[in-house]
């Protein structure tokens, strides 16, 4: 089973540390650490720094980063608002 490729815009919950089962969006990442924006707390300019170990991606990015992402678009907090709300409301729909 291969590992899959991190990419930013991608979605990630987090595992470990008093911000425990909080859903961000992957902005940056290297080898060791993930940087997740949330469009409130932690902004687009003030990620929150966190290692990949901690983290738990699921692979899929929101339709709307997707396109702004694909098309070059600038992102602003909304946006990755938004992404989160609607992953939010459908996890609680299953």
């Amino acid at each position: 089973m291969g590992v899959e490729k991190i990419e930013a815009g991608m979605l990630a919950i987090s595992r470990a540390g008093h911000d425990k089962d909080t859903c961000y969006i992957v902005w940056d990442m290297d080898e060791t650490y993930v940087w997740l924006v949330d469009g409130r707390l932690r902004p687009l300019e003030k990620p929150k720094k966190k290692k990949r170990k901690h983290i738990q991606i699921q692979y899929t990015i929101p339709e709307n980063l997707r396109e702004k992402l694909s098309r070059k678009e600038s992102i602003r907090n909304e946006d990755i608002k938004f992404a989160i709300k609607l992953h939010s409301s459908r996890e609680l729909r299953k």
